[in-house]
């Protein structure tokens, strides 16, 4: 597997760490997820399902947190303190998302880690980054979207912004942060040294503004999901209410699209306002489109669009879209041996494809393994649990 052979220490909670170190599991890395006493937040995140042990178990957690080890460990400790660095010894990577500057303060930050192995990949995620102004204002995901312009622009074209379905500052910061640790890596082949990685849910949604911010960058105006091309402003990228309530999305602009659904419509005419970058000129076609998809349900619009050249998609909800046949076919969509569902993963290589372990650890699972296995005595790790270093 891609990844085998190397250890990653994962203190991160909530989404995009463990995100990141999923995908590293999967393909073959040695996560050790150091939880803290109490453990991982999302273990009291319900839904939950019966557990292997009789228990119930959250179905965020074991999204998130398969195939990799747990060590219950107190950072606030001076063993604990000790039983981390050590493992930074045995470890290629370090993953947190703490508050800046927090690591420092438990005297578990890069410094620290870097003196105890020059080799060490370590990655700090967070909402806006180790420096600058916001760097200590407390946020998730909505907060990053909103500082950088994009929670505004997800409204449906009324200017009221609504909460996005979709995490995308946790999500592209996971990724982001998961191609600069492969970046270090690579490198380090060459240097024999480390790095450390600032990844920021903020600077990651900057750049996915390429496409959107011409107009920001040339005149100072904001984009809007009224002249936005690929925000709502097209005729032919914009959503469709059916006569059954359902929503039909138009996916893409191509001249050949406007030409092949408004030719079976008989509005040819309308078929030059498509090819204009004045998406305000455009709502003559909004506006019949609007008026002729409420004319069929979802099914006869589905019946009508498949034999044309129409970039299109019905809008489904979660419960639909893992019912597709797509889901399986691209396997990701599994089932463990009890039959519970999971979701594979997205990483796919032809000649060492993920491996996916089922099961979650319980907390602490692992203190004892990963304990002797950087040189301490099943006396040490008894001793350390009767004094709450490790739980």
């Amino acid at each position: 597997m891609k990844l085998e052979g190397l250890r990653v220490l994962d203190l991160s909670m909530w989404l995009p760490g463990p995100h990141l170190t999923l995908m590293m599991a999967d393909h073959g890395a040695d996560v050790i997820r150091i939880e803290p006493p109490g453990g991982d937040p999302t273990r009291n995140v319900g839904p939950y399902e019966a557990d292997d042990a009789g228990g119930k178990r959250s179905v965020w957690f074991r999204n998130l947190h398969r195939g990799k080890k747990s060590l219950c460990l107190n950072l606030k400790s001076d063993v604990g303190r000790e039983v981390f660095l050590k493992l930074v010894e045995t470890a290629d990577v370090v993953v947190e998302g703490f508050r800046p500057g927090v690591v420092d303060r438990l005297g578990i930050g890069y410094a620290a880690a870097k003196a105890r192995n020059p080799r060490i990949v370590y990655c700090s995620i967070s909402a806006f980054g180790q420096t600058g102004p916001l760097a200590k204002k407390a946020s998730h995901d909505m907060g990053a979207q909103a500082l950088t312009g994009l929670l505004a622009l997800n409204d449906a074209g009324d200017g009221k912004p609504v909460v996005s379905g979709t995490p995308s500052a946790d999500l592209g910061s996971a990724l982001i942060a998961l191609a600069g640790i492969l970046m270090a890596l690579h490198r380090r082949n060459t240097t024999g040294a480390g790095d450390y990685i600032d990844a920021t849910m903020y600077d990651i949604l900057l750049s996915f503004t390429a496409h959107l911010n011409g107009s920001v960058l040339t005149e100072g105006i904001a984009p809007t999901t009224r002249t936005g091309r690929s925000i709502g402003g097209a005729a032919f990228y914009a959503i469709y209410e059916t006569k059954d309530g359902r929503y039909i999305a138009l996916t893409g602009r191509e001249p050949k699209f406007a030409e092949s659904l408004l030719g079976y419509l008989g509005r040819p005419d309308l078929i030059d306002l498509c090819r204009l970058d004045d998406c305000i000129a455009q709502d003559p076609v909004k506006d019949f489109l609007r008026d002729v998809f409420r004319q069929r349900t979802l099914a006869e619009w589905k019946d009508a669009l498949s034999s044309l050249d129409v970039s299109w998609s019905p809008v489904l909800d979660m419960a639909e879209a893992f019912r597709e046949p797509h889901i399986e076919a691209r396997e990701m969509l599994l089932a463990d041996a009890e039959g519970r569902k999971h979701v594979g993963n997205p990483i796919k290589f032809r000649d060492e494809p993920a491996e996916i372990d089922f099961k979650s650890p319980a907390l602490g699972a692992d203190n004892e393994a990963v304990l002797t296995d950087i040189g301490y005595s099943p006396a040490d790790a008894a001793a350390m649990n009767d004094h709450g270093v490790v739980g």
